[in-house]
């Protein structure tokens, strides 16, 4: 679907919103002394040297958009109301240290979401629902930078380094997204309102841009806590088993939470 100013500038303003919370939440988690960040610290925290790389591992919601007719067609036919194809989603992020606030990551993201449904207004000639379901699938490869928006540790000495409590950071990438969408059951015939089985596909390969906002904090040592909320755009073109739709709307919002190792 095109991109409208309105239609960039919400998920921007919602994705800074979650960064500029952490921000202002930052300086109270942290609990940073103001004689330094080595005053009072436990020998725990140090480190010899700057992390190189991190990996992380997180899970979350998913919130799909939903703007094409696709979604409007299941809709108002299927007992499938909107925003019943939120759901979980998984995701791992490897990230290689550029400098001492930038990061370029490689991640990968799952979600998957089946909905049972039946005909809102028609059964069959037994009076029973007409059943089917329907999935939609979602395999993301992105290529990212991510911005810390405050210090994420400093030098203590010759070797040591001190990790931050807490930073916040932004971030913005591409890539692509595999995706299917899958119907399977019982259908009615709209030329002579039949019923009959089948099974109705679309798959392909999609390019992608996304923005994010979140932040780390800090458990132990190398490990960390993180929360982000990103928005992803996205969109794929149906094929023949869906003639006369628009491209399947694949962007929408997802919040996840999960831990980070640095290393």
């Amino acid at each position: 679907m095109p991109l409208t100013p309105r239609g960039v500038c919400r998920p921007l303003a919602l994705v800074a919103a979650v960064a500029l919370l952490c921000a202002a939440a930052a300086p109270a988690l942290a609990q940073v002394p103001p004689g330094g960040m080595t005053q009072d610290l436990p020998t725990a925290d140090f480190l010899f040297g700057r992390p190189k790389a991190t990996l992380g591992l997180r899970a979350g919601w998913v919130v799909p958009r939903e703007r094409s007719d696709l979604y409007d067609f299941v809709q108002d036919q299927l007992t499938i109301d909107r925003g019943a194809f939120r759901g979980p989603t998984f995701a791992a992020d490897l990230g290689i240290t550029v400098t001492d606030r930038l990061d370029m990551v490689a991640g990968f993201e799952f979600t998957r979401k089946a909905i049972p449904s039946e005909y809102r207004d028609f059964v069959d000639n037994n009076l029973l629902p007409i059943e089917q379901t329907s999935e939609l699938r979602q395999n993301f490869l992105t290529a990212s930078l991510r911005f810390a928006l405050t210090p994420r540790g400093q030098r203590a000495g010759s070797f040591a380094w001190v990790p931050s409590r807490v930073f916040p950071y932004v971030g913005a990438g591409g890539g692509v997204v595999f995706w299917r969408f899958l119907q399977y059951g019982d259908f009615v015939d709209f030329q002579d309102f039949g019923v009959f089985t089948d099974s109705f596909r679309a798959e392909g390969t999609s390019p992608i841009g996304h923005v994010f906002g979140g932040a780390d904090v800090q458990l132990y040592k190398r490990l960390f806590f993180t929360m982000e909320g990103r928005y992803v755009w996205a969109s794929g073109t149906l094929g023949d088993d869906f003639i006369g739709f628009d491209p399947l709307d694949l962007s929408g919002f997802r919040a996840s939470a999960g831990v980070n190792v640095v290393f």
